[in-house]
């Protein structure tokens, strides 16, 4: 099943809402709600999933390695599996590997193209602590452990405010968002597609996300998978 997220844009077609710069994010529990980033209405598609007894175990080794994680690079479908078992050191954790190259052969797939940039990582502050838009065509992400991607529905954003529209102050009192539950966060293993400034008409309609704050003691195990233009 397929829901939006709630908005002023509820009932209007694709060609009103793209006018008014309307977005919605599309979730649902499928893996083809992916492919509602296509749809202009929509700027974040998520498939909302929970991983497996066997992912989350092999989540728990990985976050158990002495090296930690941390793997950047250009990787495709077919590589994907092995290129990230030696980055994590061999047999740490056969079920991510696989699990990871499934979402590289998702994410190719869907948006066309053969090879994807990948990153993953274990944090332990904020990436990224200020809301923001990406200025790529889009961007996947998942959370395998730990707190996920907080975002704001695009109808509850002074867009203004982003970046140097802030001002210097924080988020929460720079006027970007009007209440604190405007705040939305994606659940560990969830699967999603931000769409950014640089998909064709989403001009001033990228989905403002931040990276969520880390509690004390505790991290997040992050993949992300961005297009590789050539």
């Amino acid at each position: 099943m397929k829901s939006s997220s709630a908005s002023p844009a509820a009932g209007l077609n694709d060609a009103q809402a793209d006018a008014g710069k309307y977005r919605v994010a599309s979730q649902g529990g499928d893996p083809t709600t992916l492919a509602d980033v296509y749809q202009d209405i929509v700027n974040m598609a998520v498939w909302r999933r929970e991983l497996s007894a066997e992912l989350g175990e092999a989540v728990s080794a990985v976050l158990a390695l002495p090296h930690g994680a941390e793997f950047t690079g250009t990787i495709s479908p077919g590589n994907a599996e092995v290129a990230t078992s030696q980055a994590l050191g061999g047999e740490a954790a056969p079920a991510l590997c696989k699990d990871i190259a499934y979402l590289v052969d998702m994410f190719c797939s869907l948006l066309g193209f053969e090879q994807a940039g990948l990153r993953l990582t274990v944090l332990k502050r904020a990436m990224c602590p200020r809301f923001h838009v990406d200025n790529v065509p889009c961007r996947f992400v998942t959370t395998y452990h730990g707190l996920g991607t907080e975002w704001l529905p695009h109808h509850a954003i002074d867009r203004s405010k982003l970046g140097r529209g802030s001002h210097g102050l924080p988020d929460c009192d720079s006027g970007l968002y009007r209440r604190a539950d405007d705040v939305q966060r994606l659940n560990a293993g969830d699967v999603a597609l931000l769409k950014g400034e640089l998909w064709e008409g989403n001009e001033n309609a990228g989905l403002v996300h931040r990276s969520p704050a880390v509690p004390a003691g505790e991290s997040r195990l992050l993949l992300t998978l961005d297009v590789i233009s050539h």
